[in-house]
Parts: structure tokens; sequence; C-alpha cells
């Protein structure tokens, strides 16, 4: 690597892949496409629609180990792993298993090669369970939670305290293959061989990044969710205003916000998304309502209800 100590917006993307190519793995599950001839990571992920905070901060701490959580988006990270876990259950380890068939004798005359892939089948099916929870369970979970749905019973610190490392049986497969399975100029057993050791490399790097960043990320939604409950509207059953019916509840969330004399930053922070979202927000906010400076927001948010006039700043 070079001697970059973190990695900035302004920088030319292709230096992060010279620099490690494990960073491809995230720029994928971010959506990038190669092609980016000598663009910065700014204008790549702006072109791409790409959260360049998030991107960052994860591509900083799989480089140098920098924990950066407040550039974190929720809804970005959220992507990411998804992205992350399809890679690993639909791409990786199913080609790992054909190129294992290949470099191995499975026609059942070699018991120790039987065993090896009942190993790693069994090892595929825990991975599977493993990613399948996250997905069904945790990441839905924090689906609502972005829409300020709180689940009394749940939360991230329950998913935290049972998060375990899911790289430890792909190490003692790799260690058995290579202690036990001796096999003369068998070029597919250590191409087979490579591939195993860069994906348990990957899926440390990957449960890190669900640690480091990701529960954090959402603790830190899960107070603001508790601290600014949602306000209702006519779909609950109280009474609402038509004016600002054609309102997403992000809208006015951000209107919300605005009113109380926060900055779009504060506000990034507070709605786990990123300063260019804010910005977007209040574009299309002041076109849609036609109304373009904090204090007119202020004064459609009291009215419509949005926000308590007590609460606005002095």
């Amino acid at each position: 690597m070079s001697e970059t100590k973190i990695y900035t917006a302004d920088q030319r993307m292709s230096q992060l892949i010279n620099d490690n190519p494990m960073l491809l793995m995230a720029m994928s599950r971010f959506g990038i496409s190669l092609g980016f001839g000598e663009k910065t990571i700014g204008q790549i992920c702006e072109e791409q629609e790409v959260d360049c905070n998030t991107f960052l901060a994860v591509a900083n701490f799989i480089s140098f180990g920098h924990q950066d959580i407040d550039s974190v988006a929720v809804p970005s990270i959220m992507r990411y792993l998804q992205h992350a876990h399809s890679y690993f259950l639909d791409f990786c380890l199913p080609l790992i298993r054909r190129k294992l068939i290949e470099a191995i004798d499975c026609s059942g005359r070699d018991e120790v090669a039987m065993l090896i892939l009942k190993f790693y089948d069994a090892y595929v099916e825990e991975v599977n369970r493993h990613m399948q929870h996250e997905n069904n369970t945790v990441l839905n979970y924090v689906k609502n939670l972005l829409t300020g749905e709180l689940d009394e019973e749940y939360s991230i610190a329950v998913f935290a305290s049972g998060h375990h490392s899911i790289h430890t049986k792909l190490k003692e497969l790799k260690n058995i293959i290579i202690r036990y399975l001796p096999q003369r100029e068998n070029n597919l057993l250590n191409a087979v061989l490579f591939d195993i050791m860069n994906c348990e490399q990957d899926l440390v790097s990957h449960c890190s990044v669900e640690d480091k960043l990701f529960v954090p990320a959402v603790e830190r939604l899960e107070r603001h969710v508790i601290e600014n409950p949602p306000t209702k509207t006519a779909e609950d059953g109280t009474e609402g205003n038509p004016e600002d019916a054609n309102l997403s509840q992000r809208e006015r969330e951000i209107i919300s916000c605005v009113a109380q004399g926060m900055s779009n930053k504060e506000i990034a922070d507070a709605l786990c998304v990123s300063v260019n979202t804010v910005t977007t927000h209040r574009r299309n906010l002041a076109q849609k309502l036609q109304i373009h400076s904090p204090a007119g927001l202020a004064i459609y948010a009291v009215i419509n209800g949005i926000v308590d006039i007590n609460s606005l700043r002095p």
C-alpha cells in the first residue's frame, strides 16, 4: 500500500485498487463499475449514485482500520451488506465448490476427498443460515427502524451479542487440505486453495465491517428514533392536513429539522443520511412547496402540524 493514511473524495478511484486489491470487492458491493479512468472517488460516487461518505468509511476501515462511524449512512451500509451476502452465497462459495470437485477425486474412491467435500457443504449451509438470518431478521429490523418503527422486543444489541465470525471452519478446511491431501503437480488444487484463502480474508473483513461500522451506525439510529418518535399522520387515525399529504415521511423529517434550525450536516447526522441526500431533499422540497427559506419552512411546518411551535429555536 501507499503511505496514504486515509482516503478522501478528491483522490483517484484507481489509487484505491492499486493500494489494496481487496477494495475491488467493496466497490462491487456498492455497485461501482470499472472503467472510471482518472476520475476521483467523489466524481465516481456522484455519477454512480453511491453515498461517498459511506464508501470512504468502508474503504478506510478495510485498508487502515480507521473507524468513521459518523460518516456511515445506514441505508447505504445495508445495501453494501446485502450485496456482500449475495456475493458469498450466490457466487463465491458455489464457485469454490465447483473448483474443489475438479481438483480432488470425488468419485467415491478417495474417502478423504469425499470427507473434505462433505465438510465444505456443511460449512456453506452454516454460512447460508447465518446470512439469511441477517437478511430476514436484522436488515428487516433496520428497514423498519428507518421508517421510525421501533421493535421493543429486538435491538441491534441482540444481533451484536450473538454475532460471530464465520470464517473459522473455512480456515480449518484450508489447513486440512494443506496437511492431509497429498497431491503432486495439482494446479487446480492450488488454485482452489488460493480462492479459499481469499474468501477467508474477505469473510473476516465482512464481519468486521458489520461489527465496527454497521452495528454502531444502527445504534445511533435507534437512539434517534427513541428520542424523536415519528409524527403521527392521518394514516394512523390522527387528524392530518391535506396540504402536506403529498410529502413523504423523510421529507417531513427534513422539514422538521430545518424548522428547528439544524444545518445540513446536523440533519444528515440525525437522520443517518449523507449531506448530499439532505441537499437533494431540500432542493426537491423547494420546488414542490415553492418555499425556499428556512424561515418559510418553519412557518409551513407549524401551520401543518409537522412541528410544535415551542420546539423551534429562538
